[in-house]
C-alpha cells in the first residue's frame, strides 16, 4: 500500500529539493540590492510604486478581466466534455457541445459589437 505513495512522495522530495538549491543559489549568486534602491523600482507590472491615492484604472480593464474570465471558464468546461465524447459514441453529447460553442459565439459576438472589448 505504502509502495504506491511512493512516487508522490519522491516527487514531492525531488521538488523540495530543487527549491532549496535554487533558493540557497540565488542568496549567493543573486545581486544584492538596498532597500532604498528596491522601493523605488518598479514591481513586476512595470508600475511605478509610488502611486497617487487617487489612481484609479478604467472601466475597460475590469470589464474585459471580467469577460477574460468568463470565457476562460466556459472553455475549460470543454475538455472534460471532449474526454467523454471521446469514449462515448453519442450524437447528443455532439450536439450539446456544438450548441455550447455555438452559445459561446453568439455572446462573443454580442460583447464585441457592444464594445466591451475596445480599450478605452
Amino acid at each position: 500500500m505504502l509502495s504506491s505513495y511512493l512516487p508522490v512522495l519522491v516527487f514531492a522530495a525531488l521538488g523540495g529539493l530543487v527549491g532549496t538549491i535554487f533558493a540557497l543559489v540565488n542568496g549567493l549568486v543573486g545581486a544584492r540590492a538596498t532597500e532604498r534602491d528596491s522601493k523605488r523600482d518598479p514591481y513586476e507590472c512595470g508600475l511605478p510604486s509610488e502611486v497617487s491615492k487617487n489612481f484609479r484604472f478604467g472601466i475597460s480593464f475590469y470589464m474585459i478581466a471580467m469577460l477574460f474570465i468568463l470565457f476562460d471558464i466556459e472553455v475549460v468546461f470543454l475538455y472534460p466534455v471532449g474526454v467523454i465524447l471521446n469514449g462515448a459514441d453519442s450524437v447528443f453529447v455532439l450536439a450539446e457541445i456544438v450548441l455550447f460553442v455555438v452559445l459561446l459565439l453568439v455572446a462573443l459576438i454580442y460583447v464585441w459589437r457592444r464594445g466591451a472589448l475596445d480599450w478605452k
